[in-house]
């Protein structure tokens, strides 16, 4: 063994221990990052779920109202019909009365 090595090492050793615990996050930083991709995958396959979900109760929503304008439309036709056809019977009970009035 070289003369220069036991030195070299009788300097070295005392710091490997901080040597070790400085370079550790370099190696296990990967595993961090990975957890946290993992998380990010899982979050976004979480909210593609939850969008898809909120995009059926929509759909549903959207159709129950239009279900409902097309009841309320026809509501409103016949409630137009109804006024109509009184105005009409009581434009003719005016007139009836007026001729009843006048004519004698």
């Amino acid at each position: 063994m070289p003369a220069w090595l036991i030195p070299a090492l009788k300097a070295v050793l005392p710091h490997i221990g901080t040597i070790i615990s400085a370079a550790a996050p370099v190696f296990t930083r990967k595993n961090a990052d990975a957890v946290a991709i993992t998380e990010l995958q899982s979050a976004a396959s979480q909210n593609a779920a939850n969008i898809k979900e909120l995009a059926e109760q929509l759909q549903s929503t959207v159709a129950a109202l239009e279900q409902a304008a097309s009841i309320a439309e026809a509501k409103l036709r016949r409630a137009l019909l109804l006024c109509v056809v009184s105005a009409v019977l009581s434009a003719i009970a005016a007139g009836i009365a007026l001729v009843l009035i006048f004519g004698r």
